[in-house]
């Protein structure tokens, strides 16, 4: 089978990454960005794989962007499209069709509504009323995500649903990178550390994270019950140019405690630096950053949103969303945890990412759900 991929953009993030997974696990593909190539586009071409930026600038040039990828299908006729997020889902899906491939794959990797933009609304409309014309299939990264779209409208006929993988062997526990990544922060190798990693973005409330752990700093030195954490926190536009997180950190009293990193595209080795994670998000599908975390051995502490509660299972802490005082208080009963304690609960982790959500499992998945609609498109 030819597969060509299509998605907004290449940047860093959830559903980029897992795309470069399972692309890297299938190849030969090609790979369609509307877009820019972006960081993750640079890490496919670095390997080997075709990457095709059209460089839309806008909505107002989406008329370009279609007629560009139709023109890029009705050339290269691949077997299976295979799109990616909503935007990716309407124009992906509307051009294959005129281009006459029937075998279409849609992906949906969110879950909650709130905070989106009314464009982003209004597609999501639109695909919901096409989903029983346009897609083959319609692949969802989380069990909540097929439910809250089934809610609005979408073909529930069409709907699978398939858990991200993690590629076990890369995230791994590795102490000689844990010791090279502290040293280079600057952080001690005994210090205790709570990372978070996402893109400044309204989903992933980081307001939530910068007062849970002002609760937790507040709590431990009350109490005199451990040192504070160093707090390190990493993705797109988290950096000290961004004013208003800036402003919230230094309103905790404890803004010396937090690292911020900004976007990196060492992740796998930021993880290793951790000693718990959090996932402070009002709104996930499938979380990816959590079982890379739990894959590096890194007990996560995560709020109920997505499939965030099943990912964990019993290896990490799970409290509602927006409520920091419930974070902060299971980031406190975390960082207390005898050493011991945290060392078996870090291998339960990582066992639990190998056992239930292997790359091998859902590239195999994949496969045969791509294979299934080209086969019923040719009949």
């Amino acid at each position: 089978m030819k597969v060509m991929h299509v998605i907004i953009n290449l940047g860093i993030g959830g559903a980029e990454l897992m795309l470069r997974r399972l692309v890297m696990a299938q190849q030969p593909a090609t790979v369609v960005s509307m877009m820019e190539v972006g960081p993750v586009g640079r890490m496919l071409q670095s390997s080997g794989i075709e990457v095709i930026a059209l460089g839309m600038r806008g909505a107002w040039d989406l008329p370009r962007v279609f007629l560009a990828l139709y023109r890029l299908l009705r050339a290269r006729r691949p077997d299976v499209v295979q799109t990616w997020m909503v935007h990716a889902d309407l124009i992906g899906g509307l051009a294959a069709r005129r281009a006459g491939i029937r075998a279409v794959i849609w992906g949906i990797r969110t879950t909650d509504f709130s905070g989106t933009s009314r464009g982003t609304r209004l597609i999501r409309w639109c695909c919901a009323r096409l989903s029983s014309a346009v897609p083959a299939a319609i692949a969802c990264a989380a069990e909540a995500s097929r439910r809250s779209h089934e809610a609005i409208g979408y073909d529930a006929s069409r709907m699978v649903v398939i858990p991200n993988g993690f590629d076990t062997d890369r995230f791994r526990p590795d102490p000689a990178v844990r010791q090279r990544v502290r040293e280079q922060l600057g952080i001690g190798a005994t210090e205790l550390v709570i990372g978070h990693v996402g893109r400044w973005n309204y989903a992933k409330d980081h307001p939530n994270f910068v007062q849970a752990a002002a609760l937790l700093a507040h709590a431990l030195l009350q109490n005199r019950e451990a040192a504070v954490p160093r707090l390190v926190m990493v993705g797109r536009a988290v950096d000290t140019g961004n004013a208003g997180l800036a402003r919230a950190l230094a309103e905790t009293g404890h803004g010396g405690q937090f690292l911020l990193l900004g976007e990196r595209d060492d992740v796998p080795d930021l993880l290793q630096a951790f000693d718990l994670f959090c996932l402070s998000s009002r709104t996930e599908g499938f979380p990816n950053v959590v079982g890379e975390a739990m894959a590096c051995g890194v007990p996560c502490v995560v709020t109920d949103v997505g499939d965030a509660a099943m990912l964990v299972g019993d290896t990490g802490w799970v409290v509602p969303k927006e409520d920091p005082a419930a974070l902060g208080e299971a980031l406190r009963q975390a960082a207390l945890e005898p050493a011991a304690r945290r060392r078996h609960r870090a291998a339960a982790a990582r066992q639990r990412i190998v056992d239930e959500f292997s790359m091998e499992r859902v590239c195999q998945r994949f496969g045969e759900l791509q294979e299934s609609v080209w086969r019923r498109a040719g009949k």
